[in-house]
């Protein structure tokens, strides 16, 4: 496996620029094993595409031949990535919710909502109540009874500024899925024992990272050289060090540590995301449409 570090082409002059300009990131990588493949998942970010009718984040991937170094698949990766992000909090909510979670508040109506919300009712079946907060009431209701089709066991409400506080206040998982210039989400709101999952970057305040009991992310190099989320943001300022980092989820998952202990730990997790996690789906995806004859082929070599 070779995961080269994320190329960040930005179209402001620092990492909190991402938030009002645009960004595209090439995120190269290869997989051996069932997938044997060499990618790069290329992925343009534009924070105000919702005043186009365009979605935030869109994606692009192509695998190459490990030995000929031939392109052999380009797919749409648009899908693959927001699944994939979703799954990501679906494996931290398996291992570091509460076995019984009930209640779950998902900041952010968009695609990536979507999945964080599909991956919680999927790793915990519990989930009976669901508040949806976006800083745009209209698509936070459009949100609710959407997934409420989809999920009609599970109450989902759609949830204003001002009652925001309250909604994280009753929940077991809050789940933030939204791009922000100030951290919205307060640690003082959140309960004890309660899972808060930082998906993008600085919407959570310190309070939420020195409250928790644990602090796990997927690659804590890749955190910080991101310097996206807040925990990050805590360690370049010196307020969290190295061995102030439970795990990896990797980690946990492997069994090399402990996730949740008990009922009463709080617990901050925070997803920077690697593109060999998006190549490894999309080979399956690419092995599956050869094997199926899928897909539109074209002549490369001529």
């Amino acid at each position: 496996m070779l995961v080269p570090g994320k190329l960040v082409m930005p179209f402001g002059k620092n990492p909190e620029d991402e938030y009002t300009h645009d960004r595209i990131n090439c995120m190269p990588g290869y997989i051996g094993g069932e997938y044997n493949l060499a990618g790069v998942k290329w992925i343009g970010s534009a924070p105000d595409n919702y005043t186009r009718g365009l979605p935030h984040a869109t994606s692009t991937i192509v695998m190459n031949d490990p030995v000929t170094k031939m392109p052999v698949c380009v797919c749409e990766g648009t899908q693959v990535s927001a699944m994939r992000t979703g799954a990501s909090g679906g494996v931290a909510m398996k291992y570091l919710a509460k076995k019984d979670a009930a209640v779950i508040t998902i900041c952010g109506a968009g695609a990536q909502g979507r999945t964080q919300l599909e991956a919680a009712i999927h790793v915990r079946p519990s989930i009976k109540k669901a508040y949806i907060y976006d800083l745009f009431l209209e698509r936070s209701e459009q949100f609710a009874p959407e997934m409420h089709e989809k999920f009609p066991a599970v109450e989902m409400i759609s949830v204003p500024a001002e009652k925001l506080a309250e909604a994280i206040g009753e929940s077991d998982i809050v789940d933030t899925a939204a791009l922000a210039q100030e951290p919205f989400v307060k640690g003082a709101w959140v309960k004890k024992g309660a899972l808060m999952i930082n998906m993008s970057g600085y919407e959570m305040d310190k309070d939420c990272v020195r409250k928790a009991d644990k602090v796990v992310v997927d690659f804590w190099e890749t955190v910080k050289h991101r310097l996206h989320a807040t925990v990050a943001h805590m360690a370049e300022d010196g307020e969290f060090k190295d061995e102030d980092l439970h795990a990896e989820i990797g980690e946990i998952v492997g069994g090399r540590k402990v996730g949740r202990e008990s009922e009463d730990e709080t617990i901050y997790f925070n997803a920077v995301g690697t593109g060999i996690l998006d190549l490894a789906v999309a080979a399956r995806c690419c092995h599956n449409a050869q094997k199926q004859g899928r897909g539109t082929r074209v002549s490369y070599w001529v």
